[in-house]
């Protein structure tokens, strides 16, 4: 008797921990349907792709960042600047345009360049960091990658120029 109080109270509290994390989180559905999404495209693809994360500042400025990704290890991060429109500053040419691989990536700290991370690592920051319910910030989801995220994270209600943090991602595809 006392084995089946105990797996009671268990089940108890295991579904009302469940129940608090899935509040905590905004877009809780659409997030769920792009996991699975995410899960599909990870056998398919033996967990080997490409993704680019586009950046743009208010200034004009607009740049990409390729990330590739072989069997969950990142093997190649690509910077290149799209759009120097109007900058009054001059950027050195080898900061325009540049590649790290395998032991290099994420070796330049000092640059607008998108951080490499896997898509293992970008659903878990967008479930920890940037869905996480706000009282001060407005949340964004879209999963518009055939399922798997192309925008995801916040604006904190008041700012006016490049308050966006989180991650928007772009021609998702198998290597």
């Amino acid at each position: 008797m006392k084995t089946f109080i105990y797996c009671l109270v268990f089940v108890f509290l295991g579904s009302i921990i469940t129940s608090c994390d899935k509040d905590d989180i905004n877009h809780q559905n659409d997030f769920e349907k792009s996991v699975n999404a995410w899960l599909d495209f990870k056998e398919t693809s033996n967990n080997s792709y490409e993704f680019v994360v586009p950046g743009a500042s208010w200034t004009g400025l607009r740049w990409e960042t390729t990330i590739q990704v072989a069997e969950g290890t990142i093997i190649q991060r690509h910077f290149k600047f799209t759009s120097t429109v109007d900058l009054t500053t001059e950027i050195p040419e080898e900061e325009l345009e540049w590649t790290e691989n395998e032991s290099e990536i994420n070796s330049r700290t000092n640059t607008i360049a998108a951080q490499a991370l896997t898509l293992d690592e970008i659903y878990e920051k967008a479930k920890r960091e940037w869905l996480i319910d706000r009282n001060n910030a407005k949340t964004f989801f879209e999963a518009e990658n055939e399922g798997l995220i192309s925008t995801c994270g916040y604006v904190e209600n008041g700012c006016m120029d490049d308050c966006f943090v989180g991650i928007s991602l772009k021609n998702i595809r198998k290597l």
